[in-house]
């Protein structure tokens, strides 16, 4: 009888890490008659303004310039968004060929996103099928299928606690409960040196540390090839690694016996020892 599978988890940021720039600029600014730069600014503004969360304040900005362009935001619309929508090379082949390799290892591969960004829109790409669990901000819609407001946020900092919801298996939301109810470590489905976390800001800072500290992978990913700024991505993401927030730093290229794809499987090679 073969022996009983070894869980691995890979947890990814999505904006800037599975998909260059914001997944709100692909569509869903431009269909509000805005321009990037000023729906941002004006995120930025509010936020400064009033000390405000700036994940709330983008959530907030998004009803806000709808409402003024006269255009309803329901859920069916923010999934429709995300089809403009452009991933990294690599990505939409990504998990079959990663499950494959797990697989003859005898590892059981799943993959989770943490994001700041909306749940609604990455519920909408190509490649949502392939997560486990999608954790993301997300609205509160009325009696009509309205959003009114948000239903859950994430930032940086409350990241970490889906990291914990994976390690232990607690993925209601609504259950406060098992999340913190204590469970010996050899007894929870996914320990945390079985982790990967995979992001490329200043966003995933604590998820980076928490996991290189508690025995993960770590990996900064930065656009580069045709970006015009992709001296300046490397030499961001390499100060993580130089400040030992991640054990590696590698391009965002998800293909075949690139340098993540050969970083991962390597991890997975490990995790089957």
């Amino acid at each position: 009888m073969p022996p009983h599978p070894i869980p691995l988890a890979i947890i990814y940021d999505f904006d800037g890490t599975l998909a260059p720039g914001n997944m709100q600029d692909s569509q869903f600014i431009p269909d509000i008659g805005m321009t990037t730069a000023d729906f941002w600014q004006a995120v930025d503004a509010l936020s400064e303004q009033n000390h405000a969360d700036r994940i709330l304040a983008y959530m907030y900005v998004m009803l806000e310039k709808a409402k003024s362009a006269n255009k309803q935001v329901r859920r069916e619309d923010l999934l429709a968004r995300s089809q403009g929508i452009k991933f990294f090379p690599g990505v939409e082949s990504w998990f079959d060929r990663i499950n494959v390799y797990g697989h003859h290892k005898n590892v059981s591969v799943k993959h989770y996103v943490i994001s700041s960004g909306n749940s609604e829109i990455i519920e909408g790409t190509s490649i949502a099928s392939n997560f486990t669990q999608i954790y993301a901000s997300k609205f509160l819609y009325d009696n009509d299928g309205v959003a009114i407001w948000p239903a859950h946020a994430i930032n940086f900092t409350t990241k970490t606690q889906y990291l914990f919801r994976i390690n232990k298996g607690a993925h209601n939301l609504n259950d406060s409960s098992k999340i913190n109810k204590f469970v010996p470590q050899k007894e929870r489905p996914v320990p945390f040196g079985n982790m990967i976390y995979i992001g490329d800001g200043e966003t995933d800072v604590p998820c980076f540390r928490l996991v290189k500290d508690l025995g993960g992978l770590s990996i900064a990913v930065y656009a580069d090839g045709k970006c015009k700024d992709a001296e300046e991505n490397r030499k961001n993401a390499e100060k993580y690694r130089e400040d030992g927030r991640v054990n590696c730093v590698v391009p965002a290229n998800y293909t075949e016996n690139g340098e993540l794809d050969n970083a991962v499987k390597s991890y997975i090679n490990l995790a089957a020892l």
